[in-house]
């Protein structure tokens, strides 16, 4: 799985009908900043309102996920979603003309290909994981349907169908493997069964649905004289079912399980609502647009829970986004005030660094001797650099600029650091810069456990 995040170089456009409302739109795909997440954009209303794709902004689940914000609606997002997140691609800015983005043939491999025409462009930001940590379950037991999220140091699905169907048997699809979404997944069409068609009409569904965008099961013996209905219905001259029950049409399957792989489709779709890439194995039976939501929610309640106490995740066989060395060529400390080894996530508000502390640090032999402590002023001091480094990241040509630590409020050391020990420090702007002085607060934690915290204000001068 990716490390880094990721936009389009550009921006690329699809133009279709929309499946339920019937309402052609064009939608365009835009690249956006770090940390912007997904987001539409409904620029045929007036004001031009925008839709963060977020659970909490499902309004309805009619055969399809629909969200809804300031007055702004979308309907049938999931299989735009699915794609984005088939690709990795965490900051997109979507813009429809109209209320529902384009079926295309049912399935998201035409926004795939899109979005890989458009190029991915890697951000200088660490992807924002919610590793699932403890065992999340949904049950809906009057409709037999069940998810669960278990840890995993990844991202994988399975999914089970059983439609108790002599044309559909019960079917399994998985995805091991999130970059082979593309190519094992992307490609599987909506489907619908014939005994639903007429109530999805009847419902004002599906108004854009037909034969080239959705697989039609005939699940029942139909006559000629049903046939012509359907005909009808559909907006052709004529279809047919070779066998007394089959594949209306007789459209080819691209897979023997494309039901259940479609489903799978539908549940990366439905969990990219929850806001942030996850690292979980997923498991659902029989899984639905109402469930996949359900559960979405739930996994989205736990990140809540744990955002209070979340600690900076490092993994020292991940790259960083600086080095040493690149830290050097940005701030101006060396041996022995040179603080930080590495810089592993940044982004317009916030900066990750990592102080690996030794025996052989200057201070220790004079501080504390027999005792090795590390003096809280150098903890303070490493945590004002990995702040400067944020700093010099709000202007395009940070040689030219000095970051001095001006201020200190709320200052706390709440643990020994000692030799052996990793410190992760993190810190946020708390304010927006003005006339070069900016706010943050910076936190400095040992495992899992916080060491030191202080507000800080610093001062960007430009060099003479």
């Amino acid at each position: 799985m990716n490390t880094k995040q990721q936009t389009i170089q550009k921006a690329v456009s699809v133009s279709g009908v929309g499946l339920h409302t019937g309402v052609s739109a064009t939608m365009t795909f835009l690249p956006a900043p770090t940390n912007h997440g997904y987001k539409f954009q409904r620029i045929d209303l007036p004001g031009q309102p925008v839709v963060d794709a977020d659970v909490d902004n499902v309004v309805d689940l009619s055969r399809g996920t629909t969200i809804e914000q300031s007055g702004a609606r979308i309907h049938t997002v999931e299989h735009t979603l699915a794609a984005l997140v088939g690709l990795q691609l965490d900051n997109i800015l979507i813009q429809l003309d109209g209320p529902e983005p384009p079926i295309m043939d049912g399935s998201s491999i035409q926004f795939i290909d899109a979005l890989r025409d458009a190029g991915i462009e890697e951000q200088n930001a660490t992807r924002n994981y919610f590793e699932v940590s403890e065992y999340v379950h949904y049950r809906n037991a009057e409709k037999d349907i069940e998810l669960a999220a278990l840890p995993l140091n990844d991202y994988r699905l399975t999914v089970m169908v059983d439609y108790n169907s002599r044309v559909i048997s019960s079917q399994h699809a998985y995805l091991n493997d999130i970059s082979q979404f593309p190519e094992q997944i992307a490609n599987c069409r909506t489907f619908v069964f014939l005994h639903e068609l007429e109530a999805l009409f009847k419902q004002n569904l599906i108004k854009g649905g037909d034969l080239t965008n959705a697989i039609v099961i005939v699940d029942r013996e139909v006559n000629d004289g049903e046939l012509d209905y359907l005909a009808d219905l559909l907006h052709k001259p004529k279809v047919s079912v070779n066998k007394q029950e089959g594949i209306l049409n007789n459209i080819q399957l691209h897979y023997p399980n494309e039901m259940a792989r479609h489903k799978l489709l539908d549940v990366v779709g439905d969990l990219a609502l929850i806001g942030r890439p996850i690292k979980a194995q997923i498991l659902a039976a029989r899984p639905g647009h109402a469930a996949n939501v359900a559960f979405a929610k739930k996994i989205k309640k736990l990140i809540q829970k744990n955002a209070a106490n979340q600690v900076p995740q490092y993994d020292p066989k991940q790259p960083p986004v600086l080095d040493v060395n690149q830290i050097a060529n940005l701030l101006p400390h060396r041996y022995p005030f040179q603080m930080i080894d590495k810089i592993i996530a940044l982004d317009e508000n916030s900066v990750v660094g990592i102080k690996n502390v030794t025996m052989n640090e200057p201070f220790f032999p004079g501080h504390f001797p027999g005792n090795p402590v590390m003096p809280g002023v150098m903890q303070l001091e490493a945590m004002a650099q990995t702040g400067g480094i944020l700093v010099l990241s709000t202007v395009p040509d940070p040689e030219n600029y000095w970051p001095f630590l001006v201020g200190i409020e709320n200052c706390r050391f709440r643990r020994n650091v000692l030799p052996g020990d990793t410190v992760i420090f993190k810190c946020e702007f708390t304010s927006p810069m003005k006339r070069g002085i900016v706010k943050m607060q910076g936190r400095g934690y040992v495992g899992n456990q916080l060491v030191c915290e202080a507000d800080m204000i610093a001062s960007l001068v430009k060099k003479k």
